[in-house]
């Protein structure tokens, strides 16, 4: 079989996650998020793992060493990785893509979501400290925060795309077709 990695792309709570879960379940994907790097370094000097501190990291990094650090982590993981399916949940930058593509394997995937819709899962969800508590207006501010502004844009370059504003079923049914897709070319 051939080596595949999908790049996932959507905004907060748009259903990467669920993709991956879903993926790691059912074909033995190997997954890595760019959120992983930081939050092991914010429990490294245990400080709270929440999205702002995260954001927070990001930028830092960025800002003092280049623009594609962790982009430069996830190559690294991605080469050493020995799964036949990878997966890139959080694909948010043109930088990401740029090094992603240097893979002939990788498939860009923008998962689209309604905000309503995206927002009632975030509250289920609850993955990060406090964010139970967040209100409409406030993840409303998420969408167009640094770490995410680039999001539709990067998903406009992608030739597949997931409407996930239906069932887990249909979900899961439309990440099949994919598969059968890049399997078949």
């Amino acid at each position: 079989m051939t080596k595949i990695i999908l790049g996932l792309v959507g905004q907060l709570a748009a259903g990467k996650g669920t993709v991956v879960a879903y993926l790691k379940a059912n074909h033995q994907a190997q997954a890595f998020r760019y959120s992983d790097p930081l939050r092991q370094t914010l429990d490294l000097f245990n400080l709270e793992i929440s999205r702002d501190n995260m954001q927070r990291l990001s930028t830092v990094l960025r800002q003092n060493f280049r623009e594609d650090i962790l982009a430069g982590a996830m190559l690294k993981r991605i080469a050493t990785a020995d799964a036949e399916l990878i997966i890139i949940d959080g694909v948010r930058r043109f930088t990401d893509i740029e090094n992603l593509t240097k893979f002939p394997e990788f498939h860009l995937v923008y998962i689209k979501t309604d905000q309503a819709k995206r927002y009632e899962r975030y509250l289920k969800r609850n993955e990060n400290i406090g964010d139970n508590a967040m209100t409409f207006e406030e993840f409303k501010t998420k969408d167009e925060a640094e770490a995410d502004c680039q999001v539709p844009e990067v998903g406009q370059q992608a030739k597949l795309v997931i409407d996930n504003n239906g069932s887990l079923e249909q979900l899961h049914q439309q990440v099949e077709n994919i598969l059968t897709q890049l399997h078949g070319s």
